[in-house]
């Protein structure tokens, strides 16, 4: 069955039709072709209702989604109403040609509309029960009109045959004045109806812009929600980015680290060098002392020739020392410079490493 348009469902209340039981649920029918899978008709729980026609004395499931009428069925006594789960239950409408299948909330609400519908259903077998009631009553009564009047050309100078029309006659009457005041009654009715429909027509049409601005507004939102999604990807970029930065950041303060470990060691170095410098002063000193004490010598040579021979054992001791602490001396320099240079080199080192930095 196709869903119906808005302005077929506005046609179809103006009816002289009332809501009189009203639930919510998921609207499915089965699929035309294989017979056997649900085809969703409606996208969330939808209101679904049950209507009473005054007029053809039948009864209605009615359910619409936005401006689409997804349930237009009118209940038979035939129909059956089957609950398959705790939460749905289904219906086969031969007039529509379709299955219809709801899911509720809760099993309680499943039951209602199953009480509801075979209620509804009862009552749809009783009116048509009462119709063709009418029908045979009507019948009979058109076939006693026709022969009493085929009495009345035999016996039209019959007193009783008068009297017995003239009471017919009269039972007519009070029918057809009780059939006007019923008329009167359900034209009331309609106005009614009409009023009623004219509302829920405006309502629906209220629904369906509610639910264009809706379609608006998640547009809106989807939209925003891709922007704030674009945004937070960005953002967790850059904070990738920040610990690549803290990483490197890490590993430069460790690398300076070692480098002032380091510097601290060679100028513990270049402070003991230089408290081995403070000595060469005092071996200088007594270098000199000892030229001094060996010119002095030679000038007493002259005059201490007989000593000359006792010196000369020191003189030679006293030169071998002099050379031997001159060597020493001089690779006591030349140690020192190698260090000088070193801790020269690794200065220039630290400062371009800072300024890098």
């Amino acid at each position: 069955m196709k869903p119906c348009s808005i302005h077929s469902w506005a046609r179809l209340s103006s009816c002289r039709e009332q809501p009189i039981f009203t639930t919510r649920a998921h609207v499915f029918q089965i699929d035309p072709s294989t017979k056997k899978n649900w085809v969703p008709a409606s996208k969330q729980a939808v209101t679904v209702s049950y209507f009473y026609d005054v007029t053809r004395n039948s009864y209605r499931i009615i359910s619409v989604d936005g401006a689409k009428v997804i349930i237009n069925s009118t209940i038979t006594p035939n129909m059956t109403f089957t609950k398959t789960s705790q939460k749905f239950g289904q219906w086969a409408d031969s007039r529509a040609n379709t299955v219809f299948g709801l899911g509720f909330s809760s099993e309680q609400q499943l039951t209602k509309f199953a009480e509801k519908f075979q209620e509804v259903k009862e009552a749809a077998r009783l009116a048509r029960d009462k119709s063709q009631e009418k029908i045979e009553t009507s019948s009979n009564h058109s076939q006693a009109s026709s022969v009493n009047g085929t009495d009345d050309e035999k016996a039209s100078c019959a007193g009783p045959a008068d009297t017995h029309l003239k009471s017919e006659n009269d039972k007519l009457k009070i029918a057809l004045t009780q059939s006007a005041a019923n008329v009167k009654k359900w034209e009331i009715e309609l106005q009614t109806l009409r009023e009623s429909n004219a509302r829920l027509t405006s309502a629906l049409q209220e629904s369906a812009a509610s639910v264009e601005q809706w379609k608006r507004q998640f547009s809106l939102c989807r939209d925003e929600n891709d922007r704030l999604r674009n945004k937070i990807d960005e953002l967790e970029e850059q904070c990738s980015e920040i610990n690549r930065e803290k990483e490197k950041n890490t590993q430069l303060k460790r690398r300076i680290e070692e480098l002032e470990s380091e510097l601290r060691e060679k100028e513990t170095e270049l402070t003991d060098l230089r408290k081995q410098s403070e000595i060469i002063p005092q071996l200088m000193s007594e270098c000199e002392y000892v030229s001094e004490k060996l010119e002095a010598a030679e000038r007493d040579n002259q005059n201490l020739e007989d000593k000359v021979r006792s010196l000369k054992t020191d003189i030679e001791e006293s030169k071998y020392r002099q050379r031997h602490l001159k060597v020493e001396l001089k690779s006591f320099l030349e140690v020192l410079d190698g260090k000088i240079d070193d801790l020269h080199d690794f200065r220039r080192g630290l400062s371009k490493l800072g300024a890098d930095n």
